[in-house]
This record gives C-alpha cells, sequence and structure tokens, in this order.
C-alpha cells in the first residue's frame, strides 16, 4: 500500500519515524514534506496528502503537525477523506474497521517516536470491516459531506 505522509514543522520530528515504521510494516511511504524546521503552515501539506489520496496515488495518508487538531480539521474538509486523531493504537485500528479512516492525524509535541510507530503500524495493519452497522454509519457520514442530510 502506498502511504502519503505530509508534516508542518510541528510535526517534523515524528516525520522520519512514521516513515521508517511504514517502510518496516511493508509498505511504500510518500514524502510529501516538510523539509525544513522553518515555520510552515499545516493545512499545505495536509492538503498534499488528501490530494494524494483523491487521486488515487496513495492508499491511506499521515498527516503531522505539533498538537495533530489543525491537521485533522484541514484534511476532514477535503472529499473523501476521513481523518482521525490519533494518539493510542485502539483509534487507529477501531477508526479503519469501523469508520473507513483513510488518514491518521498526529501530534509532534503530544507524544513521541516509538509511540507513533505502534500508532501507525496499528493504524497500516487494519481493515475496514464492511459491517452493516458500520457501513451505515459510513453512508450517514458520507450523505453529511456530499450535502444529503439536514436539508
Amino acid at each position: 500500500m502506498k502511504v502519503a505522509v505530509g508534516s508542518d514543522h510541528g510535526g517534523l520530528n515524528l516525520k522520519q519515524p512514521v516513515i521508517d515504521a511504514i517502510r518496516q510494516a511493508g509498505h511504500e511511504p510518500i514524502d510529501l514534506g516538510t523539509f525544513t524546521s522553518e515555520s510552515v503552515d499545516y493545512p499545505d501539506f495536509t492538503e498534499k496528502v488528501g490530494r494524494a489520496i483523491q487521486r488515487g496515488e496513495a492508499e491511506r495518508g499521515v498527516t503531522l503537525c505539533g498538537s495533530g487538531v489543525g491537521a485533522v480539521i484541514a484534511a476532514n474538509k477535503m472529499r473523501g477523506i476521513r481523518a482521525g486523531l490519533c494518539h493510542d493504537t485502539y483509534s487507529a485500528h477501531q477508526g479503519v474497521e469501523h469508520d473507513n479512516m483513510n488518514v491518521l492525524a498526529l501530534g509532534g509535541r503530544i507524544i513521541g517516536a516509538e509511540l507513533a510507530e505502534e500508532i501507525v503500524r496499528s493504524f497500516l495493519s487494519a481493515n475496514y470491516s464492511g459491517e452493516e452497522r458500520h457501513a451505515r454509519r459510513v453512508r450517514k457520514t458520507q450523505a453529511i459531506e456530499d450535502g444529503e442530510r439536514g436539508r
């Protein structure tokens, strides 16, 4: 599986450990930056991750910023992106299994490299269950994105 990775300066400390964990899990990382510790804007790099998924260049993505909050907000503004902020392994695999999450957001100022690697492995090893109750919820969420609910 190809996994797009993007980071601002606040998540840069986790980017290489995340890339290493992706490779060690047998997947292909796509490094979309940043490549400098200079201050940059998380929406720019989160958008690169989301666009790679939208174009079919990656199946999943990891986006990093200082807390992970800005990155997950930006990611979830993009059509077809289902991002979750996960700082534990349970949420990382459950988000994929139940919610068909395709982008993992992490905070470089919140967790360390070893935990980030475990979370990434949990995210990548999980598969969407497709169970009816989960599929129904994903469809309802998609309908919100498509503007079909709450009219």
